[in-house]
């Protein structure tokens, strides 16, 4: 794998979390064409593991800075540009459609296609000094994409707000708004992430799994359909030696103990 990912397996303790660093901390981690298709390859080997949490982090002062504007810049084509956001949108999805859930460790700055990142993630922690922003207003560029992660986060006119003005907002309004789950002190912000990794990896990776795919396909259908997709999910989960044994444990007031 490219250095531009670092793969820390049995991160935080182990128990089946594997962390991803972006490692361009000389760029604030800018997604260049090269760090987007190393990410790509390094979600996808994680998805075809048996990793039962992934963390997604950042090297350096920041997060992620969005896309590496001085890159875009250099290739001024239509054909090019079309192919580089579609790339990208490939990456994205791949982070909702692995099994495993996957949070973002978040510090420093996570603006334009980095804000986009976070919001992609199932879950985010951030440091207290965290700043977030879909900034490429401010450069004539309408944050088009990430505008599509972020508005499935935040309410609309929150989320339009931030893209039609390209301000920051810190880490509390972050968490006011729905972007990120936690905040923590940046000397404890590996704690917080460590006690959250640490209470999924600890649940059957099965149901887990299942529950992760239920949840996003349930969002974008009608009630309707989202209740057949729920009941089909949660009838076949009954069948799984864990949920079998789960409930089993629970008649006899006894601890689980999972496959």
């Amino acid at each position: 794998m490219s250095d531009l990912i670092l793969i820390e397996r049995d991160a935080y303790g182990g128990n089946g979390v594997v962390k991803l660093t972006l490692n361009r901390p000389e760029a604030f981690n800018a997604l260049s064409e090269a760090m987007l298709d190393a990410l790509g390859r390094a979600l996808q080997d994680v998805a075809a593991s048996d990793a039962r949490v992934v963390v997604l982090a950042g090297a350096g002062r920041a997060f992620c800075a969005g896309h590496d504007l001085k890159e875009m810049r250099a290739s001024p084509a239509l054909d090019y540009y079309r192919d580089l956001f579609a790339r990208c949108s490939r990456m994205m999805l791949t982070i909702q459609r692995m099994p495993q859930p996957v949070i973002a460790r978040v510090h420093g700055v996570a603006t334009a296609a980095g804000c986009q990142l976070v919001a992609m993630c199932d879950l985010a922690v951030a440091s207290s000094d965290a700043r977030f922003a879909v900034s490429g207003v401010n450069f004539g560029l309408f944050c088009a994409t990430p505008s599509v992660a972020l508005s499935r986060n935040v309410s609309r006119k929150a989320a339009f707000e931030m893209l039609v003005t390209g301000e920051f907002i810190d880490a509390a309004t972050a968490r006011e708004r729905g972007l990120v789950n936690r905040v923590a002190s940046p000397d404890a912000l590996d704690d917080a992430v460590r006690t959250l990794a640490g209470t999924i990896a600890a649940k059957p990776r099965e149901a887990v799994a299942a529950g992760k795919g239920l949840f996003y396909r349930q969002l974008e259908t009608g009630i309707e359909a989202a209740y057949a997709l729920a009941s089909e999910t949660m009838a076949c989960n009954m069948m799984d030696d864990d949920a079998l044994e789960g409930t089993q444990a629970f008649v006899e007031k006894r601890a689980p103990r999972w496959n």
